[in-house]
């Protein structure tokens, strides 16, 4: 039992730590801004809204719930891919969203003009884009969502990650229509945008903040 609290902190440096904390909230702040617009999230958050909104649970409790059911075959499965990092999204990424959202739409209220709510669609992704960055060059677990498509490719090498992952996404995404959810062009956006965005920055500043610290 100690040596696996021990691996979870495995790595965990101060600013990796706090690199991981500030990429999950501004992950969640993104996933609120997108929200706002009701042109659809990223597929994960866009299918907990959908169930949320089905079933009557409350959205953080939603999310946690299936985060907590895909840890467990995280853990069966991918036990290499976990950090604190993975306890952190799988709890406190719904937390973010919720809290960004109800803060956000104190402010701007309900986004009517189409014009405006496509154009937001802009810097909600660069928002997430940038926290992705972050959470992911920390190193320190990987969100049990995300773990999937490795868990999959690890058990199946000739499975390509990328049909995993797209696979996944859509999966995702019909959940989120069946179950009353918004798709629409930010799932797309998210779906294709963000791999690009995330790359950018990490190439132009991510992967030398988040550098291993000398010693």
């Amino acid at each position: 039992m100690k040596k696996g609290i021990s691996a979870l902190f495995s790595g965990v440096t101060p600013r990796r730590f706090f690199g991981m904390l500030i990429g999950n909230m501004l992950i969640g702040t993104g996933s609120a801004i997108l929200r706002l617009t009701v042109l659809g999230t990223d597929p994960f958050t866009g299918m907990n809204l959908g169930m949320a909104g089905f079933t009557g649970v409350p959205f953080i409790a939603c999310q946690t719930i299936l985060n907590l059911a895909l840890f467990g075959i995280q853990i069966r499965f991918g036990r290499d891919l976990i950090g604190i990092g993975t306890i952190v999204n799988a709890l406190l990424l719904s937390v973010f969203v919720s809290g960004a959202y109800s803060i956000l739409h104190f402010f701007t209220g309900d986004l009517t003009s189409f014009p405006v709510r496509l154009i937001t669609l802009i810097p909600g992704l660069l928002v997430i884009g940038l926290g992705l960055g972050l959470y992911q060059d920390a190193r320190l677990g990987v969100a049990p969502y995300d773990a999937i498509p490795l868990m999959v490719c690890a058990r199946f090498p000739k499975v390509p990650f990328f049909a995993c992952r797209v696979a996944l996404d859509g999966a995702a995404t019909l959940v989120c229509f069946l179950t009353g959810g918004v798709v629409g062009i930010g799932t797309l956006a998210s779906a294709l945008g963000l791999g690009p965005i995330v790359n950018t920055f990490d190439r132009l500043f991510i992967r030398r903040l988040m550098a291993p610290e000398k010693k």
